[in-house]
């Protein structure tokens, strides 16, 4: 998936205009409860992951199908970290991927990621990203390069094959930590916000959902 260069750490350099304020405990950044997709990029890399926003109970989230395909969603969204270092969100999948090496090309498919991106402007290079991951072979808390994009886009396995399917999954990442520790103390905002479901290297078919997603000061 060598598009994944070129649109998610590269050309997902696009600034939010300004910065969410300082006064809220805590800022939306993504919601899901109009149907309407229209504030989204919608980005192709093999085939289409048909989003939709559905019904789940008395929620509305957004629901991703992929078969032997690989698309995503963006929104550009600057968050300051030094006010907002948490970030939140809710998901769950429907079936487990089959087994294959994640940290290589052939095997660079997950049921769901949550991209943060650190836009490095013009000079495209400096562009950074962590994206966590519903890994189905990697241990919860491994990191490792993403295989197309090298280490300017850092994966992070927050649920594996041990969770439970079609359960839904409350997560916390403390990310001004995480972007520190792995891209450097300098770091202070995000620029971007990308989900993506994928199954074009291994092939098969997943289905995902996620809620949600926002930042605290706690």
């Amino acid at each position: 998936m060598s598009a994944v260069t070129t649109v998610f750490y590269v050309a997902l350099i696009t600034f939010a205009s300004g910065v969410f304020g300082q006064s809220a405990e805590t800022v939306g950044v993504a919601n899901f409860n109009k149907p309407s997709l229209d504030d989204w990029s919608h980005k192709k890399f093999a085939g289409f992951t048909t989003y939709s926003v559905v019904q789940d109970g008395v929620d509305s989230v957004l629901n991703a199908k992929s078969k032997n395909s690989a698309s995503g969603l963006y929104l550009a969204k600057r968050v300051d970290l030094a006010e907002y270092p948490y970030v939140h969100w809710r998901w769950k999948i429907s079936q487990r991927l089959s087994d294959r090496e994640e940290r290589l090309k052939q095997g660079d498919d997950f049921a769901a990621r949550v991209y943060l991106v650190v836009s490095g402007g013009m000079f495209f290079w400096k562009t950074r990203a962590i994206s966590y991951v519903w890994s189905n072979q990697m241990p919860k808390g491994s990191e490792w390069p993403n295989a197309f994009a090298g280490a300017n886009a850092m994966m992070h396995s927050v649920r594996g094959k041990e969770d439970a399917v079609n359960t839904w999954y409350s997560e916390k990442r403390n990310l001004l930590e995480d972007m520190r520790r792995i891209h450097g103390s300098e770091i202070r905002y995000i620029d971007v916000l990308a989900l993506m479901s994928d199954t074009d290297n291994a092939g098969g078919s997943v289905e995902a959902w996620y809620d949600d997603i926002y930042f605290s000061k706690q």
